[in-house]
């Protein structure tokens, strides 16, 4: 089926509006490359920014069935392929960039993948996504069955697995994989609110999933920064006491989760449902951030 098509056949401004933003990021990040000719510097930096839109694009697409659940905003279900999909597609990106890096030697980027532990862990995560691309056909989904539902929830183990490979690979600065780390605790909470039969249209529970989340993003910031750098957790702990711009990243995913408890409100309609429909991709807003190499 074509991006553009809903599952009817019939063309869809939705999809295709997700679609043509699907690809936008992905031309920022190739046009340097191909109009400097794969020079290095280029090259280094569409790397790093092929990953971070390919965790991004996980971490959307593991928004959207708590997002329909949230809003009842039913014509979310129909981009979540597509999501999903873009991920994929980043990722392998990624892999192809870091070839490129290595003048498309095979046989020192798979002693490289071996030897480099974040390497490996990335290499899996992308393993991960390539079997949750193949079987995400509705062909692959009838032989599957119910088998099909608990193969794609690897796709929250792929999540652990992407965040960890951001933070080993981002040097001091680990601001963005802390954001990242952060949402995907969100998601996570917010699917066993809905296992344990919490109405996830509810404000207080949203509400406390926003806080709990903002907590453990700063738990986990401090953890990173106390068993891996140099960087004195002490302040990197009175840093998140501080609401100031540039906000921490516990203060984006707080804001970030009351934000999803007020568009609930919206969602309670026909026309905030609709309305929500179009707004999606406006949920996470990527922060200001420089990352070693």
């Amino acid at each position: 089926m074509y991006p553009w098509l809903d599952p009817s056949g019939r063309f869809s401004v939705f999809k295709l509006t997700v679609f043509v933003l699907l690809l936008v990021p992905g031309c920022f990040i190739l046009w340097p490359v191909i109009a400097e000719g794969g020079a290095t510097i280029p090259v280094k930096e569409a790397i790093l920014e092929s990953g971070d839109w390919a965790i991004r694009m996980l971490l959307i697409s593991l928004l959207i069935t708590p997002l329909r659940r949230i809003t009842r905003a039913s014509k979310l279900v129909q981009i979540r392929r597509q999501v999903g999909l873009a991920a994929l597609a980043y990722a392998v990106i990624h892999l192809l960039l870091y070839m490129l890096s290595q003048s498309w030697d095979v046989l020192r980027v798979a002693n490289e993948i071996l030897v480099r532990i974040y390497l490996t862990i990335g290499f899996v995560a992308l393993t991960g996504l390539v079997i949750l691309g193949v079987t995400s056909t509705k062909s692959a989904m009838r032989r599957l069955g119910k088998n099909w539902t608990r193969l794609h929830r690897i796709s929250y183990g792929i999540g652990v697995l992407a965040a960890l490979h951001f933070f080993m690979q981002s040097k001091i600065d680990v601001s963005e994989a802390t954001l990242m780390s952060g949402f995907f605790v969100a998601l996570m909470l917010y699917r066993m609110a809905h296992a344990r039969d919490w109405s996830l249209r509810s404000p207080l529970v949203l509400v406390s999933i926003a806080v709990l989340a903002g907590l453990a993003t700063a738990g986990i910031e401090y953890a990173w920064y106390g068993l891996a750098t140099g960087v004195p957790p002490s302040a990197v702990f009175a840093a998140n006491l501080e609401f100031m711009w540039p906000l921490r990243p516990a203060w984006n995913v707080l804001l970030s989760g009351l934000f999803v408890a007020v568009i609930s409100l919206f969602g309670r309609d026909a026309i905030g449902r609709e309305w929500l429909g179009q707004i999606t991709s406006s949920l996470f807003v990527r922060p200001q951030r420089s990352r070693g190499g």
